[in-house]
């Protein structure tokens, strides 16, 4: 299997809740008390994922390069060493990061910094975070590599009127009329999850399309670090809308529901930091999302439809898909099943699957092409390897194979192009 290197895309645009568990650090003091909290937040806001070199790395000392449009920037060291972390920070300094994106100097930081979810974070909340990394995180005298990015990107100061613009101001604000759960569960995604990070389409200047419920674009779904990340909002075909809150709170937590199995940047965000939240934390997100209205209706999913389970009648006549329903028989049938329902538990269905049915395929090809594993979690299934067919199949295989998956057993979904295969795997070299 040929494998290669996930460069996370905007820091914490591939971590909606990502993060390393912390409190086992060597050095570290123990976590108790009101530190706990601030571990606890740590995890839920994404902090040593983006703040850790992967292999191996020492734990939120920075170097990570994070793979941007803008070009790679890299995550700086955040362990309390006075030097080259934030050990001589004043709180203000880190509520001035936090909530405005602006690091002592001044330094307007990059909103690889999802500081426009962290603005809405409340300042008991950032303070118990803030005396977790000073207190119960291991200094480290590492000095990750400056950025550098190619001008005018390199120019930080414009990035005062960048956040003038699109940089929400205020805490999160409960909303009156919804119960406490909802709104704790929208100020877990909006702030410390900062699910729109990944989720949520951007505008020509790189800000997010939208910060909450009210905006039509919010958690829609959007391509980063070559995965799409999602629709997740009420949709019926590429979204949550047929699924209920316990089955998004049992995917939060294992990565397995209805048949559906975290992938990609999603495994690894369920397997580090997602599969830890309070089990009241998890009900509030998912009954969050949940509430979410359908937006932007992509594929359709209609099991009663009369060629369901089966093959479109086109597989049986000579049609291009012909070669997909040969390729899936030969490489995909043995795992996914002929009705393409999966194994409960094992191995993903792919008749009704919302991944299956976006508008964008990005996700589908990569897998094809690069393989992948499901998440490892304390009370979900064993993971399974997906193996890689880029060596097996050829682009137009991969095209018609992904064609006949999208269109079959009830799918409705747009083809996939051999172009759209040969674009990504350039993107992947």
């Amino acid at each position: 299997m040929k494998t290669r290197r996930t460069r996370p895309w905007m820091a914490a645009l591939a971590s909606c809740f990502l993060a390393l568990p912390a409190g086992a650090q060597t050095g570290a003091a123990p976590v108790t008390g009101s530190l706990a909290r601030g571990e606890y937040l740590a995890r839920v806001g994404g902090c040593a994922n983006c703040h850790t070199m992967p292999r191996d790395g020492i734990p939120f000392a920075g170097g990570r390069p994070m793979s941007t449009p803008l070009g790679p920037i890299i995550s700086t060291n955040i362990t309390p060493d006075p030097v080259h972390g934030i050990g001589r920070y004043s709180f203000d300094d880190f509520r001035r990061v936090m909530h405005e994106g602006t690091a002592p100097g001044p330094k307007h930081l990059y909103p690889a910094m999802p500081y426009t979810a962290y603005t809405k974070a409340t300042d008991e909340d950032l303070r118990a975070l803030f005396d977790y990394l000073r207190h119960g995180v291991a200094p480290s005298d590492y000095a990750p590599p400056p950025t550098r990015l190619p001008f005018p990107f390199d120019q930080r100061w414009a990035l005062r009127f960048w956040k003038a613009a699109f940089l929400p101001s205020g805490r999160y604000v409960d909303k009156p009329g919804k119960d406490a759960e909802w709104n704790r569960g929208a100020y877990l995604v909006q702030s410390f999850g900062h699910c729109g990070s990944c989720h949520t389409p951007r505008g020509v200047a790189y800000q997010e399309r939208g910060h909450d419920e009210s905006a039509r674009h919010f958690l829609t779904g959007m391509v980063n670090d070559n995965w799409h990340a999602t629709n997740l909002t009420g949709t019926q075909g590429a979204g949550l809308g047929r699924s209920d809150a316990a089955s998004v709170a049992h995917f939060l937590r294992t990565g397995h529901a209805d048949g559906n199995i975290a992938f990609g940047a999603m495994a690894e965000e369920v397997e580090q930091s997602i599969q830890y939240l309070t089990e009241a934390d998890v009900r509030a997100v998912a009954k969050y999302l949940k509430s979410l209205p359908a937006r932007r209706n992509e594929g359709a999913y209609s099991p009663d439809r009369p060629d369901a389970p089966g093959p479109r009648q086109g597989d049986r006549t000579g049609n291009v898909e012909s070669v997909g329903a040969r390729v899936y028989k030969s490489f995909c049938a043995q795992c996914h099943q002929p009705d393409g329902k999966g194994v409960a538990g094992t191995f993903p269905r792919l008749a009704g699957n919302a991944s299956v049915l976006g508008d964008d395929a990005t996700s589908l090809i990569r897998l094809a092409v690069q393989g992948g594993r499901g998440p490892r979690t304390a009370t979900g299934p064993a993971p399974q390897m997906m193996p890689a067919f880029d060596d097996t199949l050829t682009d137009v295989q991969i095209a018609q194979v992904l064609t006949y998956v999208r269109q079959s057993w009830g799918n409705t979904a747009r083809p996939v192009t051999t172009n759209d295969v040969t674009k990504l795997k350039s993107k992947l070299k």
